[in-house]
């Protein structure tokens, strides 16, 4: 057991390297990684076959090659957490397709047709709402405790689970209530009470010097590092002491803690009374394993899948494992869009396993086979709840205006259609490169001119320069810190937002977004389907595609010149060679990892600068992971050398480095060291001035001369130099190249050596999966008569 603080980049990195995944970026990919949840879209077929790109001549000697494009290398992991990854050199070669940029069909808002009996249920319901919000209305003078924004099935599900916790409700119910069938949501125009505080953020826990020296004394006695006792008081609360001892694999809930680390404290504490059947050890392993799959993206996971996990860990029982799981409260079950009436329900206790006969019998009689059951940790399955029934909620509380005089006015007919689009519907998503982004733009000055309160999101401080003025942050949003303020009754002053870099929502900041937006208004989510996922967990705008249940708008300007030519192509699957005559696009062949490193730092240095005319300070460099021979610390210690050499006085770094900053997972901001004092680090983070604890720079504080295509989502620059060694071929697929690709706006330079593994990772290699419910939860709410359940 590691005792100094581990991050939860570092987890991630841990993870991967245990599963094996060399060379991968991001998160890493674990035991628990299921198919996609239950209702939930199939993965995206593989692209056509592309061609193998010839190879342009080069100039090794200064770091320029003839203009042929081609690169590749990442996971489908998210970007928070980061992992370890190699590097090397070789050859490439370059693509274009003439279509668009992540173009996706569409689909309209249905209603929920009825007869008789149905309107009585929607009579029903709407009078079991309006009892609600009245009730809830003659409660509001008092203060609102955490949660209280949320209204219909996430307030239900939040109910259920402090009802558990306070022994009122038998949890052996979570079975029960996962087995009914989710019932859409009624198709009145009775809207539900929309939030009225904005979402508080996660307060970090406060601990006394008594409770810490408790915990060191268990720990101690454990035979576990003294100095994780300050992080295991944080994570268990003021009885951590006291709780470890009755539990000791609740250390496992500490970050960076692993099982067989837990298991030998275990034995420690507790002796011959130490069993691997321990109902303990089973709901502390089911819980790590949820955690893990979070770190990946996933917001639940399958049950079998779990079971599967479980017996790796040696557990006898894992069936018994996971009800017991469930008993205590450590995880939820659900089976989404399963029709009782058509077909069996399967759970845990109903003892029918994903591979037994039950589901023979549905088909033999003609009727889907049921979904998956799902386990899922409740931050996860709160947030996914709120986020569907608050963007019903946006669909349903518009009224549909014409706009047809600012769509007439409109640059370009994508932009124009976008426009009618925002002004019939109460959610709209628009797909599109970065060309595209001036469309959203034009709707946002459109409805400004129209007297709305329109206010455009984006997903960095990189991306508001590019947008524009007038631009946020999402978490500048969120806090208060940026945009328009919220109103009397603390939801977001807007009547029309529009959300650009969506692909980077992650569930719970998207779900604290939308449960912020007042009734009435509108909610554009705009973004480039084929970049890579978010870094925390979700899929928040890939699920609203495959849903279909509101317009899609694909923009049809696709992304000019050589380099647009070029990502355009592998976002359609093919590499092919593009005509580079200003040296758009230049490849580098390497043969191995130390030369890949030295060709980097030569473009970034010099030929870059020179022959492109982008100073180095503009350059970035992106790579596949963060460990190897060219993986990100490889490549920041050879930049750091070259451009501010320097002993890292202050934790590692010195004044003037560049760096990356990650506050939170999912959180990335570039900037760099200022100096340092006795309160720690101070950094100028995008023009912000942030000061960096001391225990917390390791943790949070990267270089940042190079990053991985993941720290990169959402960010642009003029220069890009990608560096793609041999031993990175696990990590390369389309998504993790068309990011790395389209992060540069004149230049790309690419270091590579993957030969015939980057045609191939475009033309046919999906991102993993993401298990989520986003989508068959919208499906069920907003399409209609439900959705059948389908893998993500």
């Amino acid at each position: 057991m590691r005792g100094s603080e581990v991050s939860q980049a570092e987890q991630a990195e841990q993870a991967e390297q245990e599963e094996g995944a060399e060379g991968a970026e991001g998160t890493d990919r674990s035991e628990v990684a299921g198919r996609a949840g239950a209702g939930s879209s199939a993965t995206e077929a593989a692209g056509r076959a592309g061609r193998v790109p010839d190879r342009a001549p080069g100039d090794a000697a200064s770091g320029e090659a003839a203009h042929a494009p081609g690169a590749g290398g990442d996971t489908g992991s998210p970007a928070g957490a980061e992992t370890e990854g190699g590097a090397e050199g070789g050859s490439s070669g370059g693509e274009e397709s003439g279509a668009p940029l992540g173009e996706a069909a569409g689909g309209g808002a249905g209603t929920e047709g009825g007869g008789s009996s149905e309107a009585r249920a929607e009579l029903a319901a709407q009078q079991e709402l309006r009892s609600r919000i009245e009730k809830r209305k003659a409660e509001r003078p008092g203060p609102i405790e955490a949660g209280g924004r949320l209204s219909g099935t996430a307030a239900d599900l939040l109910a259920a689970v402090r009802a558990v916790e306070s022994g009122a409700r038998p949890p052996g119910a979570f079975f029960e209530a996962s087995a009914a069938p989710r019932k859409p949501a009624p198709t009145s125009v009775a809207r539900p009470e929309r939030p009225r505080v904005p979402a508080p953020g996660p307060a970090p826990r406060q601990t006394g010097p008594g409770t810490v020296a408790a915990v060191r004394e268990v720990l101690v006695s454990g035979g576990a590092p003294e100095g994780l006792a300050a992080r295991v008081a944080g994570v268990l609360g003021d009885q951590a002491g006291e709780a470890l001892r009755e539990d000791p694999w609740r250390l496992l809930a500490v970050p960076g803690v692993q099982p067989e680390q837990a298991d030998g404290f275990a034995r420690a504490l507790l002796g011959a009374e130490c069993r691997p059947d321990d109902g303990r050890r089973a709901a502390a392993l089911v819980g790590w394993l949820l955690e893990r799959a979070a770190l990946r993206g996933h917001t639940a996971a399958e049950s079998a899948t779990v079971r599967e996990a479980l017996a790796r860990h040696s557990v006898p029982d894992p069936d018994e494992a996971l009800r017991g799981a469930v008993a205590e409260g450590a995880v939820l079950v659900f089976q989404d869009g399963v029709d009782a009436a058509a077909a069996p329900v399967r759970t845990e206790e109903s003892g029918a396993d994903d591979g037994h006969g039950a589901p023979e019998t549905g088909e033999a009689a003609g009727q889907p086979e049921p979904v998956p059951v799902l386990l899922g940790l409740d931050r996860y399955a709160l947030a996914e709840e709120s986020l569907a029934d608050g963007l019903t909620r946006l669909a349903r509380s518009v009224q549909p205006a014409s706009w047809e005089a600012a769509a007439d006015a409109a640059a370009t007919p994508s932009a124009a259609e976008l426009v009618r689009a925002a002004a019939g519907h109460g959610l709209v998503a628009h797909t599109g490169g970065e060309t595209a982004r001036g469309e959203p733009a034009a709707l946002v000055a459109a409805a400004r001119g129209l007297g709305l309160r329109a206010v455009t999101a984006v997903h960095s401080e990189n991306g508001r320069r590019r947008t524009g003025a007038g631009a946020v942050t999402v978490r500048g949003l969120l806090s208060g810190a940026e945009g328009p303020g919220r109103d009397d009754d603390g939801a977001l002053a807007v009547d029309l937002l529009a959300v650009l870099d969506a692909p980077q929502l992650d569930v719970e900041s998207a779900a604290a977004l939308v449960e912020s937006l007042p009734d009435g208004c509108r909610l554009v989510l705009s973004g480039d389907p084929g970049v890579l996922w978010s870094a925390g967990a979700g899929r928040v705008f890939a699920d609203v595609l495959a849903a279909r249940v509101c317009p899609v708008v694909a923009s049809r300007t696709p992304d000019p010149g050589p380099l647009g030519e070029l990502v355009s192509g592998v976002g359609a699957g093919e590499l092919v060679r593009v005509d580079a005559p200003g040296r758009e696009v230049v490849i580098v062949p390497v043969r191995d990892a130390g030369e890949a490193v030295h060709r980097t730092v030569q473009l970034v240095a010099d030929s870059v600068p020179r022959a492109i005319g982008v100073p180095s300070a503009e350059t970035q460099v992106i790579t596949v992971g963060h460990g190897g021979s060219a993986g990100t610390r490889a490549l920041n210690a050879a930049l750091k050398e070259r451009f501010n050499p320097g002993p890292g006085r202050f934790g590692g770094f010195d004044p003037d480095d560049r760096v990356v900053y990650s506050p939170a997972a999912g959180q990335i901001l570039t900037g760099t060291v200022v100096s340092a004092g006795a309160e720690g680090l101070h950094v100028d983070c995008e023009g912000a001035a942030v000061v960096v604890r001391q225990d917390r720079v390791g943790s949070t504080l990267r270089h940042g001369w190079a990053l991985t295509a993941h720290q990169a989502a959402g960010m642009r620059w003029p220069a890009v130099v990608v560096v793609l060694p041999g031993d990175t071929v696990q990590g390369l697929n389309r998504a993790w190249v068309y990011t790395a690709f389209s992060r540069g706006e004149r230049h790309l330079s690419v270091v590579h050596g993957v030969e015939q593994a980057l045609p191939r990772a475009v033309a046919g290699i999906p991102p993993e999966a993401r298990t989520t419910r986003l989508r068959s939860l919208l499906e069920s709410l907003l399409r209609p008569g439900g959705a059948e359940a389908a893998p993500a």
